[in-house]
C-alpha cells in the first residue's frame, strides 16, 4: 500500500486525504491546534455536494511520530515551507517523491528546467530564502503540482470543497515517470481529476498570470474578480501585469497557449469571487506575496526585462501588507 503523508491538513490538504483514503492509499496527517484536534477526537470530515465523508486517519503534530512515506504533499503555504523543511526530513525515505501543492512559481522551478539561463540548478530567493529547502529536502524529490480547486475549513476538523476538482501533476524534468503516474492513478481512484503534464512549467505559469494580476489588484481595492472585470481602469492594470508576466515565462521557457484576454474574461465571469490574497486580508492570515509577485520581480531583475506596472502594484500591496502586519519580510540569502 502507497504511504502518503499530507504535511498541512488544512482545506486542500483535507480534501487531497480525503481523496487519497477512498483511493486505499495509506494516509496520515500533519496538522495542529484546533483543527487536529478534532482530526484525531473525530476524524477528518469532508463535505462535498451537501454529502459528507469521515476519515479516520493517523495525524498528528510531530512528523517522527508517522515515519518515512512514499509521497510527502506539502499543503501549507508556499511562504512557509523554509521553516518547516527540517520538519520533513522525519518523513524522507530513500525514494520518497515530495509535491508541493501550493501556489506560485515553486521552489525547485529551475531544476532541470534548460531554460538555457545561468538560472538553472539554481533555487529561487524570494521563495527559498538561503537555499533551505533546496538542500534539504533536494531538488530531484520534487514532483510538480497546480491546484485548481477551492476548498474551506467550514470548522475544526470538517473541509468543506467549494469548487474545482484537478491537480495537474508533472516532472520537473518534462518526461513522464511511474512515481507520477502512481500519484495520477491514486487521485484519480480518489475522485479527483489529476492530469499528468511533461510541460507541468506551462500551466504553473498560466495559473501565476491571474494569481500575480488580480490576486494584488483585489487586495488593494477589495473588489471581487467580476467588479475588477467591471473597472475599465483595473482591467487595463490587470492586463499591463500579464503582458510583462508572459514576457519573463516566455524568457525562461513558457508557453502561454491562451490569450490574455480570455484568461482575464474566464476570471471576471467568475461571480462574487475574492482571490485567495484577499480573503486573507480579511482572514488577518499573512500574505503570500513573495510566491505569487516578488518572484516574478527576481526573474524579471536577473534576465533584464522591464516590469513598471508589476513594481508599482507589488510595492503598494507590500506596504499595506506592513501597515496590517500581514506581511513577513524574507530572510537574506
Amino acid at each position: 500500500m502507497t504511504k502518503i503523508c499530507i504535511y498541512g491538513a488544512g482545506a486542500i490538504g483535507g480534501y487531497l486525504a480525503s481523496a487519497l483514503d477512498k483511493s486505499g492509499a495509506e494516509v496520515s496527517l500533519v496538522a495542529r491546534g484546533p483543527h487536529l484536534r478534532a482530526i484525531q477526537e473525530k476524524g477528518l470530515r469532508f463535505e462535498k455536494g451537501g454529502q459528507f465523508s469521515t476519515h479516520h486517519l493517523p495525524a498528528s503534530e510531530n512528523p517522527s511520530e508517522l515515519g518515512p512515506q512514499d509521497f510527502v504533499i506539502i499543503t501549507v503555504k508556499a511562504h512557509v515551507i523554509p521553516k518547516i523543511a527540517q520538519n520533513i526530513l522525519p518523513l524522507l525515505g530513500p525514494k520518497t517523491a515530495v509535491v508541493s501543492a501550493v501556489n506560485g512559481l515553486p521552489w525547485w522551478y529551475f531544476h532541470r528546467a534548460e531554460s538555457r539561463t545561468s538560472l538553472d540548478e539554481k533555487p529561487l530567493k524570494s521563495v527559498d530564502p538561503g537555499a533551505v529547502i533546496w538542500e534539504t529536502i533536494g531538488p530531484e524529490r520534487a514532483i510538480g503540482c497546480v491546484v485548481y480547486p477551492a476548498c474551506e475549513i467550514a470548522e475544526p476538523g470538517l473541509i468543506r470543497h467549494l469548487d474545482g476538482d484537478r491537480f495537474t501533476l508533472g516532472e520537473p524534468s518534462s518526461t513522464p515517470s511511474e512515481r507520477v503516474k502512481v500519484l495520477s492513478s491514486l487521485m484519480i481512484s480518489g475522485g479527483l481529476k489529476a492530469p499528468q503534464k511533461t510541460r507541468i512549467r506551462d500551466e504553473i505559469w498560466i495559473k501565476l498570470w491571474g494569481n500575480c494580476s488580480f490576486n494584488p489588484v483585489s487586495a488593494l481595492t477589495g473588489a471581487t474578480l467580476d467588479q475588477i472585470g467591471q473597472d475599465p481602469g483595473c482591467t487595463t492594470m490587470v492586463r499591463e501585469i500579464m503582458t510583462e508576466i508572459q514576457r519573463i515565462g516566455e524568457a525562461v521557457g513558457a508557453r502561454f497557449n491562451v490569450s490574455i484576454d480570455k484568461r482575464i474574461k474566464g476570471a471576471t465571469n467568475i461571480i462574487g469571487h475574492k482571490p485567495s490574497t484577499l480573503q486573507d486580508i480579511e482572514a488577518g492570515r499573512p500574505l503570500e506575496i513573495d510566491p505569487l509577485v516578488t518572484v516574478v520581480l527576481e526573474l524579471a531583475e536577473h534576465l533584464g526585462i522591464q516590469v513598471p506596472t508589476l513594481q508599482h502594484v507589488s510595492a503598494l500591496l507590500k506596504l499595506k501588507a506592513i501597515t496590517l502586519s500581514l506581511y513577513e519580510h524574507p530572510r537574506s540569502a
